[in-house]
């Protein structure tokens, strides 16, 4: 079925095996169709690729917890396939597997214990932390995890912090040959040194401790590094194999400031190959936090990632900035907030926000039962084997940011009518252009405005699901705006879309399901969402109509059938 709305608008509407999005598509032609009442537009002039920038290659990457890797990844011998799926999924989209950093709080507890028979013993204090052991010995077979993920390359966290234990220097020099030979060539992404030493005062180090006083630590501890490496490993000291992620502070305003870190010669001996930081929108437990006012809330996202844009610009350290740690909510996340269908969309806009203003990578952060993981990698006691919705956010963000080279840009909007209710917090959009050519590929477009799909969270909500229209001109799109005409074969429309922001189940993207239960995070497509919708480009406007809570990607290079519905 093919349906043409003013002349400006095609839609393939292929299959709609969903009723009710059946009836937001009426609901659209009705408004379209309307002389009454007059359509308003989110209007956005997409610029040229010239000032759009290119991110690194694996951009939407993952850290996850120390304590919590072998959960993740199994061993050699009994690899967690379900982890692998997930990743392999986000292979197909951007060529390459996400990039593993391995650390977080934990990697400055871990104390090494070579007669240890199993990978890790954990303490739990739960006046410091429930989510995570506090007191931990690592065995030898704790490496064999970094065995248990093909053709993906990690970094590894060393203790620096040292959790007031006086074995943390004999297990500094004890593990470098253990993960050295467990990486090797194929596997080593960078070394890290500590996590967040901003925060060691008062918890690890006295109140006098400085910039001057961690930069003598991390070049004891990174020169020791290096000596091991070139007894045990010397085919991993050159330049394409050896380096570190640092310094791993876990924002700009703490104790520890970065601007004095380079200054007092953190970089001395040149071996910084990415500038690490980290980012979080909030706390969990921080008063006022809702869905709408802070996860999807554009505007809080693009204060949150300028001040790191901004940092880097007054540092200019000479190699990319990326964010080691990132996440929604600090402290693991709030249950209802950090693993509902909303941190889909905000990891979304947060990811391309990066993109954007040049973060060249972003590590999302996980653990074992950590309400914003973007899956539980195993079934416990407290938290269900299976695919969160983060996961679709980080599905929708590699597919739009494609092959690496793609450039990225934020695409401005504006309202076609005074009465518009434009809302720089809710309605965003990117543009992703080719490599090779600059032209664009695609566009991308969030609308945040919040949808509850159930009232209390009991009985489903009778209120009609809004929808907002988005019209587009510029560079790219077959014809420019003088131009009149039909770009022949029509945009590929992708849905990023749940029953509301607060579902927690249900997500799909562009008809696919990640579920465990169906194969195991395999990509499996749906026959009750509607696929292969298609708009026009006409006289150089493309237009699409976009539910509240939802987010949809333009396919300007989508070949023609690809995606169309049975």
């Amino acid at each position: 079925m093919v349906i043409h709305l003013k002349g400006l608008v095609k839609i393939n509407a292929g299959y709609i095996g969903n009723t009710m999005y059946a009836c937001l598509i009426m609901l659209s032609m009705q408004a379209t169709l309307s002389v009454a009442k007059p359509t308003t537009y989110a209007v956005g002039s997409i610029p040229s690729s010239a000032n759009a920038i290119r991110p690194l290659d694996g951009f939407v990457s993952y850290s996850i917890e120390f304590s919590s890797f072998p959960d993740f990844a199994g061993n050699k011998s009994n690899p967690n396939d379900f982890s692998n799926n997930l990743l392999d999924n986000l292979k197909a989209f951007s060529g390459i597997k996400p990039y593993i950093r391995i650390g977080g709080n934990t990697q400055d507890f871990a104390i090494f214990n070579p007669e240890l028979p199993f990978a890790l013993n954990g303490t739990y204090n739960l006046s410091r932390s429930a989510d995570y052991p506090t007191t931990i010995e690592i065995g030898p077979s704790y490496f064999e995890s970094y065995g248990a993920w093909p053709h993906v390359r990690f970094s590894h966290g060393f203790n620096l912090g040292g959790n007031r234990d006086a074995r943390r220097w004999e297990t500094l020099l004890q593990t470098v040959p253990l993960a050295c030979e467990a990486l090797g060539r194929d596997r080593l992404y960078l070394w890290e040194y500590g996590n967040e030493p901003d925060l060691f005062v008062p918890a690890v180090r006295t109140a006098d401790y400085d910039e001057e006083d961690y930069v003598a630590e991390w070049l004891n501890g990174t020169r020791a590094i290096r000596r091991v490496l070139e007894s045990k490993c010397p085919d991993l000291l050159g330049n394409d194999t050896y380096g570190f992620l640092a310094p791993s502070f876990a924002g700009t305003t703490n104790h520890l400031k970065q601007p004095r870190t380079w200054a007092d010669g953190i970089n001395a001996d040149g071996d910084i190959k990415l500038f690490s930081s980290h980012n979080y929108i909030s706390g969990a437990e921080t008063p006022g936090v809702t869905l709408q006012g802070t996860l999807m809330n554009h505007t809080r996202t693009a204060l949150s990632v300028g001040v790191h844009a901004a940092e880097n610009a007054a540092i200019r350290p000479g190699v990319p900035y990326v964010l080691g740690e990132t996440n929604s909510l600090y402290h693991q996340g709030r249950p209802g907030l950090s693993d509902s269908f909303g941190a889909a969309l905000w990891a979304l806009d947060f990811a391309l926000q990066c993109a954007a203003v040049g973060i060249g990578r972003v590590h999302f952060h996980m653990g074992t039962n950590y309400r914003y993981a973007s899956w539980q990698p195993i079934p416990t006691n407290k938290t269900s084997i299976g695919t969160k919705p983060p996961y679709y956010g980080n599905v929708a963000a590699s597919t739009f940011l494609g092959p690496p080279g793609t450039l990225i840009a934020s695409v401005p909007l504006s309202s076609s009518s005074s009465s518009a209710d434009l809302d720089p917090d809710t309605d965003v959009a990117y543009a992703a252009y080719a490599a090779a050519t600059g032209a664009l590929s695609r566009l991308l477009v969030l609308n945040l405005r919040a949808y509850n799909h159930t009232l209390h969270g009991t009985e489903p909500n009778p209120a009609a699901r809004p929808a907002r229209r988005y019209r587009f001109a510029g560079p790219g799109l077959g014809l420019d705006a003088a131009a009149t005409g039909e770009r022949a074969g029509g945009v590929v429309v992708r849905r990023l879309r749940a029953n509301g922001s607060d579902a927690i189940t249900g997500i799909t993207w562009d008809g696919w399901s990640y579920e465990y239960e169906l194969d195991r995070g395999r990509p499996v497509r749906l026959g009750n969402v509607t696929v292969g919708e298609r708009v026009g480009v006409v006289d150089g406007v493309v237009e699409v109509s976009v539910s509240d809570s939802e987010a949809v990607v333009l396919d300007f290079e989508a070949e023609r059938g690809e995606g169309e519905g049975e």
